[in-house]
């Protein structure tokens, strides 16, 4: 079977940045899987995995342009600590949501100031140029229900 449009892949994998330090490495216990052909991963990785087969290996670089896009200090703020409601304890390294005009987006607290909390709301791998090491550990049909909600459902079904 080869990897297309409607298919869950397990794969084990590896990045590393251009100066080779590992980012995220899923080559242990914890495979990263997801359904193929809906856009829920990178294009230039996608395209990549397109047809390959299982035990195939790959590697690719991906510029950040095909990536994450370059690190947007404009997406970095400072926010007063009583913007956050609700939120007891905030540490630097936190990942939180915040609602915006654009609508609710993930950001990072990179910074603790007394009452001034500065929040970074790029990637983790923006800027990066990215390498990935790639091993096909499966592929199989996805099932209906994942083809309805557009993800991969865990043994058991959907904890959604």
């Amino acid at each position: 079977m080869n990897i297309e449009a409607k298919k869950v892949v397990t794969v084990a994998m590896k990045v590393t940045d251009q100066d080779g330090v590992v980012l995220e490495d899923t080559t242990g216990d914890d495979p990263f899987i997801y359904l193929h052909g809906i856009g829920g991963i990178l294009p230039g990785l996608e395209n990549a995995l397109e047809g390959k087969a299982l035990g195939d290996k790959i590697e690719l670089t991906l510029t950040p342009d095909e990536a994450y896009g370059d690190y947007d200090d404009d997406l970095v703020d400072v926010l007063e600590r009583n913007q956050f409601e609700g939120i007891q304890e905030i540490s630097v390294g936190d990942q939180l949501e915040g609602e915006t005009e654009d609508g609710i987006i993930p950001f990072t607290v990179i910074a603790i100031d007394g009452e001034e909390i500065t929040v970074d709301a790029n990637h983790f791998f923006a800027g990066k140029t990215l390498h990935f090491t790639l091993d096909i550990q499966d592929i199989r049909d996805a099932t209906q229900e994942e083809l309805e909600h557009g993800h991969v459902h865990a043994e058991g079904g959907c904890g959604c």
